[in-house]
C-alpha cells in the first residue's frame, strides 16, 4: 500500500504568480482583523478581546511520501506549524481531503490516521473536515489556534542586530526528488522523513521565552524566500552554519533539482549577493521545505536559546544575522 509521489510544498505556485493573482482582489478587512496575507504572515489573526486571539491557517498538498501513515504526520505537522510560527497554540482541525473515488479506502484511513496521531501529540483537537473525490490524492488541514494578540510573532519585523536561527535542516524536497529517480538511499530518505513529521511545538516553547522579533517557518518558498520576507534590512546567511539534511547537498550535486526550487530562484534570486562560489549550497538554500523548521529572529541571548533548543534535541543552528540595510537584501557568505 503505497501513494505516488509527486508534492508537498513542492507543489507550491511560484511567489511571484501567487503575488500577482492576490494583488488583484478586492478584500474587505472587519475591524477585528490584525492580520491577513497583506504581509505574507503564516496565519491570519482575528482579535477576540484584548487577551485573547484566534489565528488561522489551512494548508494541504500531494504527497511527498510513499507510506499514507507518514503522509498523513507530515501534512499535519506542516499545517500546524503556521499556528506555531506565530507563536500560537493549535486548538481545534479541520481534516482536507481529496481522494480518488476508486481508489483503496484503507490507504485514506492509514493517511487520517497519521493526520490525528500529530494532532494528539499537539494537543489539538480533530473537530471535522471535509472531503471531495479527485484525480489526485490530497491531504492537509485548516487549523484553530489561541494567543494574545499582544504576542504575535510576526513575519516581518525582524532588527539589525538580531540572531537569526533555525530549527531543522535543509534539503527534504532535493531528497525527495533523488528519491523519485532512486537516487537516494533510504538512511538519507529516513532522516528527511523523520525531520518532516516533527512538531515545531517543542522548538516553539523554548522560543517562546526569549526576545523574538519575528518569526516564521521555512515551507514552500525555501529559506531564502521565507528570510525575504522577514527582512526589510538585509540578513546575511553564513553558510557553514547551515545544517542540511545527509545527502541533500550531494544530490543538488548530481543535478537532481525540483521544479519548486527553479521557481524559487527565479522570484527570488535578484535579491540575494551570492558571496560562494557553491551553486548546490544555492539549490539548497532555494530548495521548497515541507514541514521545515522555524525561523526565529531574536534580538538578545541568540546563544542561550540555542543551547536550549539543542539540550532539547532540537537540531538548531544559528544560521545568520540581520544588519544594516546593504545592495541585496540578503548576503551568502
Amino acid at each position: 500500500m503505497k501513494l505516488q509521489v509527486c508534492g508537498g510544498c513542492n507543489a507550491k505556485i511560484s511567489a511571484s504568480s501567487l503575488k500577482a493573482t492576490l494583488d488583484i482582489l478586492e478584500v474587505f478587512k472587519r475591524k477585528e482583523v490584525l492580520e491577513g496575507f497583506a504581509k505574507n504572515d503564516d496565519a491570519a489573526i482575528i482579535k477576540l478581546s484584548d487577551d485573547i486571539a484566534v489565528a488561522l491557517t489551512c494548508d494541504f498538498f500531494p504527497p511527498m511520501v510513499d507510506d499514507p501513515f507518514a503522509f498523513g504526520e507530515i501534512a499535519a505537522a506542516n499545517a500546524l506549524s503556521d499556528i506555531y510560527a506565530m507563536g500560537g497554540e493549535p486548538v481545534a482541525a479541520l481534516n482536507l481531503v481529496c481522494f480518488p473515488e476508486e481508489e483503496d479506502r484503507s490507504i485514506l484511513e492509514e493517511i487520517l490516521k497519521g493526520g490525528a496521531a500529530k494532532l494528539k501529540e499537539a494537543q489539538c483537537s480533530l473537530v471535522g473536515g471535509h472531503s471531495i473525490h479527485d484525480p489526485r490524492i490530497k491531504y492537509g488541514l485548516c487549523v484553530m489556534g489561541i494567543l494574545n494578540p499582544q504576542k504575535i510573532y510576526s513575519n516581518n519585523s525582524s532588527r539589525v542586530g538580531d540572531k537569526l536561527i533555525l530549527t531543522k535542516p535543509l534539503g527534504v524536497s532535493l531528497l525527495s526528488s533523488a528519491r523519485t529517480v532512486g537516487e537516494c538511499e533510504d538512511k538519507y530518505f529516513k532522516g528527511a522523513v523523520e525531520s518532516m513529521r516533527t512538531l515545531n511545538k517543542y522548538a516553539c516553547e523554548i522560543l517562546k521565552k526569549y526576545k523574538v522579533n519575528a518569526m516564521t517557518d521555512v515551507t514552500g518558498f525555501g529559506l531564502i524566500g521565507h528570510l525575504s520576507e522577514m527582512v526589510s534590512d538585509t540578513a546575511v546567511i553564513y553558510s557553514n552554519n547551515l545544517k542540511i539534511l545527509p545527502g541533500a547537498k550531494e544530490a543538488a550535486e548530481e543535478f537532481l533539482f525540483t521544479a519548486g526550487g527553479q521557481r524559487n530562484r527565479k522570484s527570488y534570486a535578484d535579491l540575494v549577493d551570492f558571496e560562494i562560489q557553491d551553486f548546490a549550497l544555492e539549490e539548497v538554500l532555494f530548495d521548497p521545505q515541507t514541514s521545515g523548521g522555524l525561523l526565529a529572529s531574536i534580538a538578545e541571548d541568540g546563544e542561550k536559546a540555542l543551547e536550549e533548543l539543542k539540550a532539547a534535541g532540537i537540531p538548531a543552528a544559528i544560521v545568520g544575522e540581520i544588519i544594516p540595510p546593504q545592495d541585496k537584501k540578503i548576503i551568502v557568505r
